[in-house]
């Protein structure tokens, strides 16, 4: 029986369906910036050094007077009993001085590259790739224990329920990829503030990272679950999302303006969209032997934290706007807390230091890093002395080092200075809100007009303080 096929049912059902695809993904991207979809891309308040930002968190509190911050005082002063004026024991005891002792560093210092950078034998990949960084030598931070210290590095608020970085980024921004989110957090601690590390707090819900995985498990459950639907056609598929799309829609018509719902909604279209896109992006098995070999990806320590680092480089191909990855685990004491075994920190050195030098070189070798800052840094740092005269080192939030590169950030270079043990910033001090409104710089965002009115006063992420530390910028 012939029937007139009108031209768009002759677009659908043809070879030509796929045109119809791309005029019907144009019309909806249309359509979403018409109604004001929050998450279609913002001009931001200049020109952008930055496009995006991979984060590599090393929960717990890396030593930096063991890593990259050399101070041969302690060399020489090894063993001695001596007075140091530390928050942590003001924080425990009440009294403000105390006397501990001096612990040399474990690992050997040497300078490496064309400039001279210190750094000691326990991350040798990464001093490979001195000439790339920007060290702060002279970072400190609010909170004594990881819990405030962890949010504050996250959100800029030591207990307060507060927008977390890449829920800020997201939303000055907006997102590059429609079919993927615009905030992924690989990886993460369900402890030491959770969810709120990668949480939107009272921005709209649209804004949350979506996270992968969960710190201390295997580098394969880092993926998006339910991405697809084996007991039910490609078409039946479609038919039961548009009757979705309409249910949500009525059911908007009768709560206009629920930031909730329309957050609700919103996901249900994003998740859509991935199923045909985060699969390719989620799975690594067509990357070429060499590249997973410079990850570390087949060797038994760094196999899995090399997993996630590949994975955030193909995020961040795919266009999202922050990744973080996180070396850590889901027990009371952090990964790199050691506080009577610090000999452990070689452990997860051995963990974390191939994959993230294979993730500069992939990204240098890309032209990804010329737009891409890559941070790598902890809540805050280890004390110069033994804790309790023992074998590891305690808290240290006075005085750290943490280091960017890529995108905008002078390379081979070193900013600021701890005191002659590396135990308080004392040179060019940098506070972690500081940081903060330094990477929002980078990114095009000016942190003092990057605001949210909230409960009758407007918020940003540096609260009333931080100031972008222009020594930085290339």
């Amino acid at each position: 029986m012939n029937r007139p096929i009108s031209r768009r049912t002759l677009l659908q059902e043809t070879g030509c369906g796929f045109g119809y695809l791309a005029l019907a993904g144009l019309a909806a991207e249309r359509a979403a910036a018409a109604t004001g979809n929050p998450l279609s891309p913002r001009s931001p308040h200049f020109t952008p050094r930055a496009k995006r930002v991979i984060f590599l968190f090393m929960q717990g509190g890396v030593s930096h007077v063991d890593s990259f911050d050399y101070k041969p005082r302690l060399e020489k002063d090894d063993g001695k009993m001596m007075p140091f004026d530390d928050a942590r024991v003001l924080a425990n005891s009440g009294t403000r001085g105390s006397t501990q002792r001096a612990m040399k560093p474990l690992w050997r210092f040497a300078q490496h590259g064309q400039s001279g950078r210190w750094a000691s034998e326990l991350f040798p990949e990464i001093s490979r790739h001195v000439d790339d960084l920007c060290f702060i030598h002279s970072m400190h931070t609010e909170g004594v224990a990881h819990g405030p210290a962890t949010l504050f590095l996250h959100c800029g608020a030591t207990n307060a329920i507060r927008p977390s970085l890449g829920s800020w980024l997201l939303y000055g921004l907006g997102s590059e990829n429609e079919n993927l989110p615009g905030f992924v957090s690989i990886a993460p601690s369900a402890g030491n503030g959770g969810a709120r590390n990668y949480g939107n707090a009272f921005l709209p819900a649209v804004y949350q990272g979506t996270p992968l995985g969960k710190a201390g498990a295997p580098a394969d459950q880092a993926t998006i679950r339910n991405l697809s639907n084996p007991r039910l056609s490609a078409d039946a598929q479609r038919r039961a999302f548009g009757l979705i799309r309409e249910l949500n829609a009525e059911q908007l018509k009768q709560t206009p303006g629920d930031a909730e719902l329309e957050a609700i909604i919103a996901s249900y279209e994003l998740a859509w969209r991935m199923q045909n896109n985060a699969p390719g992006v989620l799975d690594i098995s067509g990357e070429a032997a060499e590249t997973l070999s410079l990850y570390g990806i087949g060797a038994p320590a760094t196999d899995n934290f090399g997993r996630q680092c590949l994975l955030a480089r193909r995020l961040c191909e795919a266009g999202v706007r922050f990744v973080q990855v996180t070396y850590g685990d889901n027990t009371a004491n952090p990964a790199w807390d050691q506080h009577s075994n610090l000999p452990k920190h070689a452990e997860h050195a051995r963990a974390v230091d191939r994959p993230v030098a294979g993730l500069l070189a992939d990204l240098k070798q890309r032209g990804l890093l010329e737009d891409t800052l890559v941070w790598w840094g902890s809540e805050f740092g280890r004390t110069p002395y033994a804790e309790k005269n023992g074998t590891g080192r305690d808290h240290n939030p006075g005085g750290f080092t943490v280091w960017l590169a890529g995108a905008g950030v002078k390379p081979g270079y070193s900013l600021g200075a701890t005191d002659e043990f590396g135990h308080k910033a004392i040179v060019n001090k940098v506070h972690m809100h500081d940081l903060h409104a330094t990477i929002l710089y980078l990114l095009g965002l000016d942190h003092e007009r990057l605001t949210f009115r909230y409960s009758g006063r407007p918020f940003r992420l540096t609260d009333v303080s931080g100031t972008v530390v222009k020594d930085l910028l290339a």
